[in-house]
């Protein structure tokens, strides 16, 4: 295991800093990853390091997927330093600020903020193909009918089972959990034509700097649909908008250009985006109670009521998921 001492060695072989050079290391707490965060100071500048683990496979590919970025032009923190056989990344230090900083300010600010992360994503979305063609890389698994399967029962299971089961009928839930619907969703949603994702674009993972949006923690880049990530960013459980402003923003994203994989029609994009928002927020769930109650992180079962609330909101407008809303609604606030 490497210490705070030997990360410094580490870092002052790579920065060429002298023995008693001025050089400080702060732990920074970063969500449930698995990963490990470090602001380092040397005199009057500062960087990121990042201490990643073989427990998953994506950490590997950080690095090359930020090349990969910033050759397409979408803003990304700069690698500096990768150590592959220590799990070590020295990158850029964008600063503190993420989009969830932003939660509390007035929403002429925000909006200008989330149109930045909204272009930043569209280039992601529209260009990472030709990314693929140019710079190979390996990519994790696709959004295909199994993994959205796979989001489907961790709601169920962790979230579900895990933190509402004392307060369920069992054969109730699992009448719901095995419905036919969710099959179709997932079949549905595989049909349709794949970008690459970012696989978690939430305010957390979006900083700002100089007043533009610079992606972060994309190791999870995959095929996907658009929707996915919109869904992720717009009902998101850390912040809070209102519905006009959830259309303000879907609407500055598709006044970004034409694309093939959003649909003929609004009608056709709606009806996609709101079952990516039905699947995205059952996985928060999922994550939230396995995190909360697997892990024992407790802070995270705090987001489950606002995430739960949303995920009623957007199952009520899906008719064919009529008993799976009459599941949620009885469940408390």
């Amino acid at each position: 295991m490497l210490t705070q001492d030997l990360l410094l060695d580490q870092t002052r072989a790579r920065f060429a800093i002298p023995i008693d050079g001025d050089i400080r290391i702060t732990p920074i707490e970063k969500g449930g990853s698995d990963r490990k965060f470090y602001r380092v100071r040397l005199g009057g500048r500062s960087l990121i390091l990042v201490k990643y683990t073989a427990q998953k496979e994506e950490n590997r590919h950080y690095v090359r997927i930020a090349g990969v970025l910033d050759a397409l032009g979408v803003r990304t923190p700069k690698i500096y330093f990768h150590d592959e056989a220590q799990g070590l990344i020295w990158m850029e230090d964008l600063g503190e600020r993420d989009l969830w900083s932003y939660r509390d300010a007035d929403w002429p600010t925000r909006r200008g903020y989330y149109q930045s992360a909204l272009e930043e994503v569209w280039r992601l979305h529209k260009r990472g193909w030709e990314g693929l063609s140019r710079f190979p890389f390996t990519l994790q698994t696709e959004f295909n009918a199994a993994l959205y399967r796979w989001e489907q029962r961790y709601f169920f299971d962790h979230c579900i089972g895990g933190y509402f089961g004392n307060l369920q009928d069992p054969g109730r839930v699992a009448r719901v959990a095995n419905a036919p619907v969710w099959e179709a969703v997932a079949q549905k949603l595989s049909g349709w034509p794949r970008v690459l994702v970012h696989r978690d674009f939430q305010s957390q993972n979006i900083l700002i700097h100089d007043g533009q949006a610079h992606l972060i923690d994309f190791q999870g880049l995959r095929p996907g649909l658009a929707h996915y990530d919109l869904a992720s960013l717009l009902y998101d459980p850390y912040v809070h908008f209102t519905d006009p402003e959830r259309t303000e923003l879907l609407d500055f994203y598709l006044g970004l250009g034409r694309r093939q994989d959003l649909g003929p029609s609004r009608a056709q994009f709606d009806e996609i985006y709101r079952l990516c928002a039905l699947q995205r927020l059952m996985q928060a769930l999922g994550a939230y109670g396995y995190l909360g109650l697997v892990r024992e992180r407790s802070e995270f079962l705090a987001h489950i009521p606002v995430a739960l609330a949303s995920l009623r909101q957007v199952a009520a407008a899906v008719p064919e998921l009529a008993e799976f809303h009459a599941l949620l609604a009885g469940l408390p606030a």
